[in-house]
């Protein structure tokens, strides 16, 4: 991976992380604070909780895919350290999907007369449980290649020994 595809992944990365703590920091603010900007008032509503949780899930995501870029760059992201980052990645996107499918049941009262907006918002949920058996499908797949990598290296130690 070159150093420009690596800078401007980074850059993408802190931006997102950046702001997912300015919202993180402002709604704990807020919540703290115990006044809403647009009412006056603001109880502690499931939504507020999920959306903040929701963010932790994102920041794990976006710290674990840093360290495996910074894996990439130095050549040892086959090996079994990789998995102490992607196991986490899948373990925060299925909980980012379980509290998006919290929030559309949260949602889904308000939405009687629309009940397609419930069946679009449980399709997210979907989605994002998609996107966590890719991950997944892509653990798998690291998995041959540590291992490949392994008996090739065997292998290489063996015909050394006999050249």
């Amino acid at each position: 991976m070159g150093k420009l595809t690596v800078g401007a992944l980074r850059a993408v990365l802190g931006m997102v992380l950046v702001g997912t703590v300015f919202v993180q920091v402002s709604m704990v603010w807020t919540l703290v604070s115990g006044n809403d900007p647009e009412d006056g008032t603001l109880p502690l509503t499931p939504l507020r909780v999920i959306t903040i949780l929701g963010m932790v899930a994102v920041q794990v995501v976006l710290v674990c895919v840093w360290r495996l870029v910074a894996m990439v760059r130095r050549g040892t992201v086959f090996s079994h350290a990789s998995f102490r980052y992607v196991d986490p990645m899948i373990g925060a996107i299925v909980a980012a999907s379980l509290m998006w499918f919290v929030v559309t049941a949260l949602n889904a009262p308000g939405q009687r007369e629309d009940p397609g907006v419930t069946l679009i918002m449980a399709g997210i949920g979907v989605a994002i449980l998609g996107v966590a058996l890719l991950v997944l499908v892509m653990r798998m797949l690291l998995a041959q290649a540590v291992a490949r990598d392994a008996a090739a290296t065997r292998m290489q130690a063996e015909l050394d020994e006999v050249i």
